[in-house]
């Protein structure tokens, strides 16, 4: 069996600043769950991204104002606690200058608010975490009462621009540790408060799925499952329970054709269970893949 992985006064010009993209460099910190290095690749995205939920840029230097690197790492760490109620864009202007030139940075640090394509300036000195933390509670209370209430999703999978090493989630780390203790109801009840505090997390939602998968294996023989499922090739507990273990096993479209092919041969409450149950196999395998994508497909040739 394969193992499996389980695996943001005066206007700002943001024009200037999108044309300046293209010579943009990378700056060495990590990206975290909700917070981002500024690069020559990410940047329009990461305001294109505004129109949906607040977006804060913060300009820092290390050589020209040491402090203003506190501010940047305090403003990701706030990025978590709001899960999602911005992304932070770090902008080190002494590796982007271009972006800095653009933006026409008199000093750092410098913090900018960017909602719906439109940046105002939100502090221009460095502050205790806690002053942070209400200016930008008291910036999302208003933009709330104007109705602008989406949230982004976790940059999961960051990588250090230094090292090029991943950097783990600190939100995931206590469902990703009891997996590796072998302690799968914990892993589970974790990646269930995740999602419970932000069901549009689709890596917590996809831990959840693969974690329940686990769970749902636990102590299985896969020779005797295999052979209840030939014996019963309409009995939806059998022929889920082989759909897991091909999952499991590495064997990702055999467990889609499985249950595709079920939900095509039964009806009413049977057939209901079956897609319920290939639903969540697509989230655990993950929405964007091209397998995914061929199964959704077939599902619903099979139930139309």
């Amino acid at each position: 069996m394969t193992e499996q992985q389980f695996s943001r006064p005066g206007a700002v010009d943001l024009s200037g600043l999108q044309q300046a993209a293209g010579s943009a460099g990378a700056s060495g910190a990590a990206s975290g769950a909700y917070a981002e290095t500024v690069t020559q690749q990410n940047l329009n995205t990461l305001l294109e991204s505004s129109m949906n939920a607040a977006v804060i840029l913060v300009f820092y230097s290390p050589s020209r104002a040491p402090e203003s690197v506190q501010l940047a790492d305090d403003l990701q760490v706030l990025s978590n606690e709001f899960e999602g109620r911005f992304l932070l864009g770090r902008v080190d202007i002494d590796r982007a200058p271009e972006i800095a030139q653009a933006m026409q940075i008199p000093s750092v640090p410098l913090v900018v608010l960017v909602a719906q394509g439109r940046p105002m300036p939100l502090i221009q000195e460095a502050a205790p975490i806690d002053s942070l933390r209400q200016v930008i509670t008291q910036v999302l209370q208003q933009l709330t009462q104007g109705g602008f209430t989406g949230r982004h999703q976790p940059r999961a999978g960051a990588v250090d621009a230094e090292t090029g090493e991943e950097v783990l989630d600190p939100r995931y780390a206590p469902a990703q540790d009891a997996l590796e203790r072998g302690d799968i109801d914990t892993a589970v009840a974790e990646y269930q408060k995740l999602v419970d505090a932000n069901p549009a997390d689709s890596e917590a939602a996809a831990g959840l799925a693969m974690a329940n998968v686990l769970k749902r294996t636990q102590g299985i023989d896969l020779a005797a499952a295999r052979a209840t499922a030939a014996e019963r090739p309409d009995d939806v507990a059998a022929q889920t329970m082989v759909a897991d273990l091909d999952l499991l096993g590495g064997h990702v479209e055999d467990a889609f054709r499985r249950l595709v092919e079920l939900v095509r041969r039964t009806s009413g409450d049977e057939r209901d269970a079956a897609r319920t149950h290939l639903i969540a196999l697509f989230a655990a395998v993950g929405n964007e893949d091209p397998r995914v994508q061929r199964a959704r497909r077939d599902l619903a040739s099979a139930l139309f």
